[in-house]
């Protein structure tokens, strides 16, 4: 069962071959001597969101929510290996260099402007970033709702890191990690203010609050420019129609490890289009029942081209 219909069984089916071929091919390149070794930590770091982006594709076209969790320590694999590659890349640079990344299309350059970023990689490895903030916020979602082994998600913490750095996901964390250190700060308030109000208020309003959340939170995850995540647009389908391949779902994770960790009422949020209901009954259907499915576009065509040869 299709648990997001706005891409039908054509669009969800070659999603997942596309990822398959796509991810295989880019483990098989970086077990290659690399042509390229200032890029190489980025290519890794963008095969590991690959990876995750694999993952939400299979659970919007309906895969089992139990078959899932075998993606996830490819996704931390590819993050550690990310870091590796990035510490050895640092570890050569001279005082007052850093990394120039003006130049999107090609491996960044070593550079002493002032401007020049502390990371090979364009990503802010900070969780007062959004990106970076979601992203963690999305492995700690699905590291407690795949129940991942105890190995795995002491390399999560591991590789987050900032502990008692924020309210929330220190909160969430807590729900496995009890002595974890407890922020007083919340790095992000639209929209995780709605969430952290909700785990706190009384047992009655939970259920409202929690919904208020889910509801608000695409519209509130909104930013400009530098600051817009990364996935934002492929879910916008006026600015980024589905014929361009990149969605992969809309789902508010946030909302439904929330509920599962803190015990809460999740009633009212079943059937809201960004609920991922699906990962708190194993293998059952999903949400988006509303949504009208599209007719596959161009980029299905090409994939499926792709295919045949």
């Amino acid at each position: 069962m299709i648990r997001d219909a706005w891409g039908n069984d054509i669009y969800w089916n070659d999603c997942n071959v596309f990822w398959d071929r796509a991810i295989a091919d880019s483990w098989q390149r970086i077990a290659e001597p690399s042509k390229n070794p200032s890029y190489r930590p980025q290519y890794v770091w963008d095969t590991g969101m690959s990876t995750l982006r694999q993952l939400l594709c299979l659970f919007s076209s309906g895969a089992l929510v139990s078959h899932l969790s075998q993606h996830f320590g490819r996704i931390l694999e590819a993050w550690e290996l990310s870091n590796k590659l990035a510490f050895e890349l640092n570890a050569q640079l001279k005082p007052g260099q850093g990394w120039d990344h003006r130049h999107v299309l090609r491996a960044p350059s070593i550079s002493e402007d002032s401007r020049s970023h502390g990371d090979p990689r364009a990503w802010i490895f900070r969780l007062s970033d959004l990106n970076h903030y979601n992203w963690c916020f999305w492995l700690v979602a699905l590291a407690l709702l795949l129940e991942v082994p105890d190995e795995e998600w002491r390399r999560l913490i591991a590789l987050i890191g900032e502990e008692g750095h924020d309210v929330l996901l220190d909160k969430v964390m807590a729900t496995r990690q009890p002595d974890r250190i407890i922020g007083t700060t919340l790095l992000h308030h639209k929209p995780y203010a709605r969430l952290l109000a909700a785990i706190e208020a009384h047992e009655e309003q939970q259920a409202g609050k929690l919904f208020a959340f889910v509801d608000h939170w695409y519209a509130e995850l909104q930013r400009k420019g530098n600051d817009e995540l990364w996935w934002y647009l492929f879910a916008d389908p006026v600015k980024h129609p589905l014929e361009k391949g990149s969605y992969f779902g809309r789902w508010c994770l946030e909302a439904a490890v929330a509920a599962k960790a803190f015990h809460m009422d999740d009633s009212l949020c079943i059937g809201h289009e960004s609920y991922p209901s699906a990962f708190l009954g194993p293998d059952g259907p999903g949400a988006h029942l509303n949504v009208e499915p599209k007719k596959p576009g161009l980029w299905q065509s090409w994939l499926k081209c792709l295919r045949s040869h």
